[in-house]
Protein backbone atom coordinates (compact mmCIF):
# COMPACT_ATOMS: atom_id res chain seq x y z
CA UNK A 1 0.00 0.00 0.00
CA UNK A 2 2.21 2.70 -1.03
CA UNK A 3 -0.05 5.99 -0.67
CA UNK A 4 -2.00 6.40 2.36
CA UNK A 5 -4.09 8.96 3.41
CA UNK A 6 -4.29 10.42 6.28
CA UNK A 7 -8.05 11.55 7.75
CA UNK A 8 -7.90 14.77 7.03
CA UNK A 9 -7.14 13.96 3.15
CA UNK A 10 -9.38 11.32 2.99
CA UNK A 11 -12.49 13.39 3.97
CA UNK A 12 -11.56 16.36 2.03
CA UNK A 13 -11.18 13.87 -1.32
CA UNK A 14 -14.61 12.47 -0.49
CA UNK A 15 -16.32 16.07 0.02
CA UNK A 16 -14.93 16.71 -3.62
CA UNK A 17 -16.52 14.16 -5.30
CA UNK A 18 -18.64 16.91 -6.14
CA UNK A 19 -16.44 19.98 -6.85
CA UNK A 20 -17.00 22.92 -4.37
CA UNK A 21 -14.69 25.54 -2.85
CA UNK A 22 -13.08 25.93 0.38
CA UNK A 23 -15.43 26.74 2.61
CA UNK A 24 -17.89 24.19 1.22
CA UNK A 25 -15.43 21.34 1.88
CA UNK A 26 -14.86 22.11 5.05
CA UNK A 27 -18.64 22.39 5.91
CA UNK A 28 -19.24 18.89 3.92
CA UNK A 29 -16.42 17.42 6.70
CA UNK A 30 -18.32 18.43 9.26
CA UNK A 31 -21.43 17.22 8.27
CA UNK A 32 -19.83 13.69 6.98
CA UNK A 33 -18.32 13.18 10.47
CA UNK A 34 -21.62 14.31 12.03
CA UNK A 35 -19.64 17.15 13.68
CA UNK A 36 -16.65 15.22 15.13
CA UNK A 37 -14.16 16.17 12.85
CA UNK A 38 -13.24 19.76 12.25
CA UNK A 39 -10.85 21.11 9.63
CA UNK A 40 -9.43 24.48 10.30
CA UNK A 41 -9.06 26.61 6.72
CA UNK A 42 -5.21 26.82 7.85
CA UNK A 43 -4.83 22.95 7.63
CA UNK A 44 -7.29 22.62 4.77
CA UNK A 45 -4.96 24.75 2.24
CA UNK A 46 -2.24 22.85 3.37
CA UNK A 47 -4.06 19.66 2.40
CA UNK A 48 -5.66 20.90 -0.84
CA UNK A 49 -2.05 22.11 -2.12
CA UNK A 50 -0.30 19.16 -1.54
CA UNK A 51 -3.22 17.31 -2.77
CA UNK A 52 -2.96 19.35 -6.32
CA UNK A 53 1.05 18.88 -5.91
CA UNK A 54 0.22 15.34 -6.08
CA UNK A 55 -2.06 15.62 -8.68
CA UNK A 56 -5.12 13.95 -6.86
CA UNK A 57 -7.25 17.44 -7.28
CA UNK A 58 -7.60 20.04 -9.61
CA UNK A 59 -8.26 23.56 -9.30
CA UNK A 60 -10.56 26.16 -11.43
CA UNK A 61 -11.98 29.37 -11.02
CA UNK A 62 -15.42 30.06 -12.02
CA UNK A 63 -17.10 33.14 -12.88
CA UNK A 64 -17.53 34.42 -9.71
CA UNK A 65 -13.79 34.13 -9.04
CA UNK A 66 -14.18 31.15 -6.66
CA UNK A 67 -11.58 28.79 -6.30
CA UNK A 68 -13.31 24.79 -7.26
CA UNK A 69 -11.54 22.63 -6.08
CA UNK A 70 -12.14 18.70 -8.52
CA UNK A 71 -10.70 15.33 -7.69
CA UNK A 72 -8.95 13.84 -10.84
CA UNK A 73 -9.10 10.50 -11.82
CA UNK A 74 -5.82 9.82 -10.21
CA UNK A 75 -7.50 11.32 -7.12
CA UNK A 76 -10.16 8.78 -7.33
CA UNK A 77 -8.02 5.62 -7.73
CA UNK A 78 -6.45 6.60 -4.96
CA UNK A 79 -9.71 6.98 -3.20
CA UNK A 80 -10.68 3.67 -3.76
CA UNK A 81 -7.19 2.29 -2.99
CA UNK A 82 -7.49 3.72 0.29
CA UNK A 83 -11.00 3.21 1.06
CA UNK A 84 -9.89 -0.65 0.51
CA UNK A 85 -7.48 -0.31 2.86
CA UNK A 86 -9.51 1.69 5.25
CA UNK A 87 -12.05 -1.69 5.24
CA UNK A 88 -9.52 -4.26 5.82
CA UNK A 89 -8.36 -2.57 8.87
CA UNK A 90 -11.92 -2.22 10.11
CA UNK A 91 -12.46 -5.91 9.59
CA UNK A 92 -9.25 -7.10 10.93
CA UNK A 93 -9.94 -4.49 14.64
CA UNK A 94 -13.80 -5.91 14.59
CA UNK A 95 -12.68 -9.79 13.99
CA UNK A 96 -10.41 -9.27 16.54
CA UNK A 97 -11.95 -7.83 19.22
CA UNK A 98 -15.59 -10.39 18.63
CA UNK A 99 -12.91 -13.02 19.24
CA UNK A 100 -11.16 -11.48 22.00
CA UNK A 101 -14.67 -11.24 23.58
CA UNK A 102 -15.72 -14.82 22.56
CA UNK A 103 -12.60 -15.80 24.80
CA UNK A 104 -13.44 -14.13 27.83
CA UNK A 105 -16.82 -15.36 27.64
CA UNK A 106 -15.68 -18.75 27.47
CA UNK A 107 -13.66 -18.30 30.85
Amino acid sequence: MDEMLTDSSYLILLALLEPQHGYAIMKQVNELTEGKVTIGPASMYTILKKLQKSGWITLEENAERKKIYLISEQGLKILEKDINRRKLLYQVGESLLTEKRSRKNDH
